[in-house]
């Protein structure tokens, strides 16, 4: 018997679709894209550059679609893709690229401050422990409640709330202006 934290009913669906995509429905495999893709983006976007996370979303999907039947336990299928996705970014990060960091202060026309404030609060975030990363970015950038994440992720809602509480702790002690003497 296998053990997962997600919830009774979240895992039986997501084993009755992933049996669904193995037996050749693509809607099947549409849904569990539906389902998880902002999840996956979360996980991406905490980990790989920005620019490139749309890209890597899609790899993670092709990735599992082409390894669904490797997947012993349907019913753990957003904890797979949630290794996925964190496998790819290792990956990413691996290869050798060359390219060259813009100056902070470069400014583009259709740059807005709103804009540039969340890109500069998404770089400190990327600075923070994995956990907290991970769960900061789906909860502020991906807009998902603590109960979604933990459904999505296999978290324990206790851990997503802790993860969320010192996430936010650290965040907001990178953000203020050092009071210390």
């Amino acid at each position: 018997m296998a053990l997962t934290m997600f919830s009774a009913g979240h895992a039986l669906e997501d084993a009755r679709l992933v049996r669904a995509a193995r037996a050749g429905d693509e809607s099947a495999f549409g849904a569990l894209y539906e389902r998880y893709a902002r999840v996956i983006h979360g996980v991406l976007l905490a980990r790989a550059p920005r620019a490139d996370v749309e890209d890597l979303v899609q790899d993670v999907f092709l990735s599992a679609w082409n390894r669904l039947e490797s997947l012993r336990d349907p019913a753990a299928f957003g904890g797979w893709l949630s290794m996925i996705a964190r496998n790819r970014a290792t990956d990413f990060h691996r290869q050798s690229m060359d390219s060259v960091e813009l100056p902070p202060d470069l400014s583009a026309p259709e740059a807005s401050s709103a804009r540039a404030e969340a890109l500069a609060v998404l770089g400190i975030i990327r600075t923070l422990p994995v956990a907290y990363r991970e769960t900061l970015v789906l909860r502020l950038v991906e807009g998902l409640t603590g109960p979604e994440i933990a459904e999505r992720t296999g978290l324990t809602p206790a851990s997503v709330r802790v993860n969320l509480h010192r996430g936010m702790a650290l965040l907001r002690e990178k953000l203020e202006p050092s009071a210390k003497p």
